[in-house]
């Protein structure tokens, strides 16, 4: 359950995830609805767990959300196709010669 994150003049605002699964469960819940303020330049990312939850660096460990959102943000005012490319090699980098242990989705939006 990932929160959607969106990013203007260097701050990160967070749109918490509901706690529930998109497909099929025991006990469905409405999804909430959220509405945004949107203005021209700002960056918005859903992603899946596989980028944050993914095996590399000295130590072998998971890259995580905090890092994560650090990369975007530092980077999140550069054009989509150049994120792409960073994103996409920091984690090459990350993981090394280690697999990739889950799906990795990034979907990255400039308004």
């Amino acid at each position: 359950y990932n929160s959607l994150w969106y990013f203007r003049n260097g701050e990160v605002t967070e749109v918490p995830a509901d706690k529930q699964p998109i497909g099929k469960t025991d006990k469905p819940e409405p999804f909430n609805t959220h509405n945004l303020n949107l203005q021209k330049g700002y960056a918005l990312y859903l992603f899946t767990d596989g980028y944050a939850d993914q095996f590399g660096g000295p130590k072998g460990k998971k890259f995580k959300y905090k890092q994560m959102q650090e990369l975007l943000l530092e980077n999140a005012s550069k054009p989509m196709d150049e994120q792409k490319k960073i994103l996409e090699d920091a984690l090459n980098e990350w993981k090394g010669s280690l697999e990739q242990v889950d799906d990795v989705l990034v979907i990255g939006i400039r308004v």
